[in-house]
């Protein structure tokens, strides 16, 4: 069979595919963390505080009764590349099998360079999520993830920064504790409040609500299920966890989905995906895949996070 990509594929479309790619990690997926688009370089996230504003009642208006300081964090959206060659004989015979219905897919792909850039944006996702959580500017390919951020941030209180112990289903209930006892006053309690967790932790956590008579549960565990656990979603002392994929074993991060930001400029003009089909100009059966994309994360007030790591 012969298999040829009648077009080099670049155009207006390209942006939903980086879209596909950037935003089909779980954390972007699920809006788990705020997403700002139309980040060309820098995006300024203000903070403001204020000291005691509220005093006794008198007839004047008093200036100097308070001040409002604005200070300020810088997103800063990388730019990253893919530049991938693909031979078809590797990929055309699975994406045959999806077109004759060989597949449990609902979705088939209606052409192969629909089929390719799928295979690259779930690549690219899966890296973006590592990003997001522990990713080091230093390392090809990645930016600083906001576990990486916040290690490195004197700003962090002491108190909020908690020091991980060895996590198992006996111990995992004392450390989400210690997290959720960290979480300053003032965020207690916020609708959008989460505990971002590693899949280690949860897993710990899910196999503790199992019971048995471990960690004060209960006999029979969490509604007296026991090990046939099937949850909907994983709660503690009331704060939604979230299973951040992309986190390092261990990590947890208590915050506001709106303190933590990712930005990328998916919808400008600096994004590019390209699917250029080598067979017409060197004879070879390959395949180039050329995407271009910018990324980056950033909190915005680093007094209201918990870093366990």
């Amino acid at each position: 069979m012969s298999l040829a990509i009648t077009t080099t594929y670049a155009g207006e479309f390209s942006g939903k595919y980086i879209a596909a790619a950037l935003l089909s990690g779980d954390t972007l997926a699920n809006n788990e963390i705020t997403i700002l688009p139309n980040v060309r370089y820098k995006s300024v996230l203000q903070k403001a505080s204020t000291d005691n504003i509220v005093r006794d009642a008198n007839c004047d208006f008093q200036k100097g009764q308070g001040t409002l300081t604005l200070t300020e964090k810088v997103l800063i959206a990388e730019e990253f590349q893919v530049n991938l060659e693909l031979c078809k004989k590797e990929l055309h015979q699975s994406w045959e099998a999806l077109e004759m219905g060989y597949s449990v897919f609902a979705e088939i792909p209606a052409s192969f360079s629909d089929f390719v850039l799928g295979h690259v944006a779930a690549k690219v996702a899966d890296k973006t999520e590592k990003n997001i959580w522990q990713g080091v500017n230093a390392n090809p390919g990645e930016f600083d993830g906001l576990a990486t951020l916040l290690a490195a941030d004197g700003d962090l209180p002491a108190a909020q920064d908690l020091v991980a112990a060895a996590v198992d289903p006996a111990t995992i209930i004392a450390e989400l504790g210690r997290v959720a006892d960290a979480i300053p006053t003032a965020v207690y309690g916020k609708d959008d409040l989460r505990i971002y967790v590693s899949s280690d932790i949860a897993r710990a956590y899910t196999r503790a609500l199992g019971g048995f008579a471990a960690a004060g549960v209960g006999a029979n565990g969490f509604d007296n299920k026991g090990t046939n656990q099937v949850l909907g979603g994983l709660y503690f002392d009331g704060i939604q966890l979230v299973v951040a994929k992309g986190m390092a074993d261990g990590t947890m991060i208590a915050a506001e989905k709106s303190n933590l930001f990712f930005g990328t400029g998916l919808l400008s003009d600096q994004q590019e995906v390209r699917v250029i089909d080598m067979s017409e100009t060197d004879g070879s059966q390959n395949i180039r895949v050329v995407m271009r994309f910018t990324a980056g994360v950033q909190y915005a007030q680093v007094t209201d996070i918990v870093l366990y790591s």
